[in-house]
């Protein structure tokens, strides 16, 4: 007699890996969407230091624009990121929390060159 060759796997064996591997990507899609919205703020932070720079520089030479207003790309409101909720963030004071798809302005006083961030919806 000639033994059968069963070779391969079974119906359920397959199941079992489509099943792991269907509850490992439920566990990595909030993950990466929490990642991903840390690295929009990461993105609008710098932005926001540097239009700073670009005012700071505008008020200290006399040229240029006192207000730059930047797009945020962030997708939440307010910070996500524990790093931008503290008080040495940014180089001054915020005046409110980031809005989802919102502006951020930053602004020198002529007179006084105190230089504030204001966020605001479109």
């Amino acid at each position: 007699m000639k033994k059968m060759n069963n070779k391969g796997f079974t119906l359920m064996e397959l199941l079992i890996v489509v099943a792991i591997i269907a509850v490992l990507i439920a566990i990595a899609i909030p993950v990466l969407n929490n990642q991903l919205e840390k690295s929009r703020e990461a993105v609008d932070a710098a932005n926001i230091r540097s239009a700073y720079a670009e005012v700071s520089v505008a008020f200290l030479t006399g040229e240029g624009d006192l207000t730059k207003t930047v797009n945020l790309k962030q997708r939440t409101n307010e910070w996500q990121n524990a790093d931008f909720k503290a008080a040495d963030a940014f180089p001054v004071a915020q005046t409110n929390e980031p809005k989802k798809d919102g502006t951020c302005t930053v602004e020198a006083n002529e007179e006084t060159g105190e230089v504030t961030i204001t966020f605001s919806t479109d």
